[in-house]
């Protein structure tokens, strides 16, 4: 591939069966440097066994991950250098303050000075509580101390699990800030989530995911695009139906009460308004109906499983 400089994650006919069971079905997708990348899929879809194996806990049954270029299952200790992850298997001491958790973890890994700790509690705001012991913490104070853990090796490639699980409005709100925060210091993160409202607002780019198979990739404007519907409110929503039917442009209608919504491209909006008043009946509402990446991701989804 030509652009591989630009690639931070490439994975290739991954792989993972468990007994019988198959995890992750040929996922290939691809994470490009400096983007926050969403990873969305249901429950069960494959989402954490993927995330295992680009950190290397987790051993592909065929295909391969790179990252940064290289085979994470022939460099995995180089790649991790570069790399930070925010998982559930993180623990810390609940006896020991947020400053002393991380210190403890700085020991084990090596190379990071106090200067660098100072600078992390700053970046996840929680300078002035950093003495406090974790066991007083709030859900989005731990949340926010597992990825200021993921942040100490200053990392260039930062995956983060389900970072708002769990965490009320608020701490939603400050997590999603967080990681817009680490975008703009030029940082590629690896987003798996499942709350589509919080990835359509910092994610650049998402694959979607089910049954460990790769259902589509890409900027999320472009898939939100996919879903836009032209909403009608007529006098006549039966006769209406029947009526744009017959026409062969639309490709689907589906009513609700006196509101048809219909799937339809934009540029044939004036010929609808017009096929309706030819046959007396009167458009009272006429919008675009805004289209959402949970609306896009309900719907691919859900034709998959039908």
């Amino acid at each position: 591939m030509d652009n591989n400089a630009d690639l931070v994650v490439r994975t290739e006919h991954l792989t993972k069966h468990f007994g019988k069971l198959v995890a992750v079905d040929d996922l290939s997708l691809e994470v490009r440097k400096g983007e926050i990348f969403g990873f969305l899929g249901p429950n069960g879809a494959g989402k954490s066994t993927t995330v295992g194996m680009m950190l290397g806990l987790v051993a592909p049954t065929s295909g391969k991950v790179e990252i940064f270029g290289l085979d994470t299952q022939l460099h995995l200790p180089q790649i991790l250098k570069r790399v930070g992850a925010m998982t559930e298997s993180i623990g810390f001491y609940p006896y020991l303050s947020g400053e002393n958790n991380l210190n403890y973890i700085a020991r084990i890994t090596g190379g990071i000075s106090s200067t660098r700790i100072e600078k992390v509690l700053d970046l996840v705001e929680l300078s002035g509580r950093e003495k406090d012991k974790f066991s007083t913490y709030s859900l989005g104070m731990k949340q926010r101390l597992a990825i200021a853990c993921s942040l100490l090796s200053d990392p260039e490639f930062i995956v983060l699990d389900e970072p708002t699980n769990g965490l009320d409005p608020a701490g939603v709100k400050e997590i999603r800030e967080l990681i817009i925060k680490l975008g703009h210091e030029g940082k590629t993160i690896f987003l798996n989530s499942h709350l589509l409202h919080e990835v359509e607002q910092i994610c650049e780019r998402v694959a979607i995911i089910q049954h460990g198979k790769m259902i589509t990739q890409g900027p999320v404007k472009d898939l939100m695009k996919k879903g836009d519907l032209l909403q009608l409110q007529v006098t006549e929503p039966e006769k209406a139906m029947a009526v744009l039917n017959n026409l062969d442009w639309i490709r689907s209608i589906v009513r609700e009460d006196d509101k048809l919504f219909i799937d339809v491209n934009a540029e044939r909006y004036a010929q609808i308004s017009a096929v309706l008043a030819r046959e007396d009946i009167f458009i009272t509402e006429m919008r675009a109906k805004d289209n959402t990446l949970e609306d896009f991701f309900l719907e691919i989804t859900e034709e998959r499983t039908n």
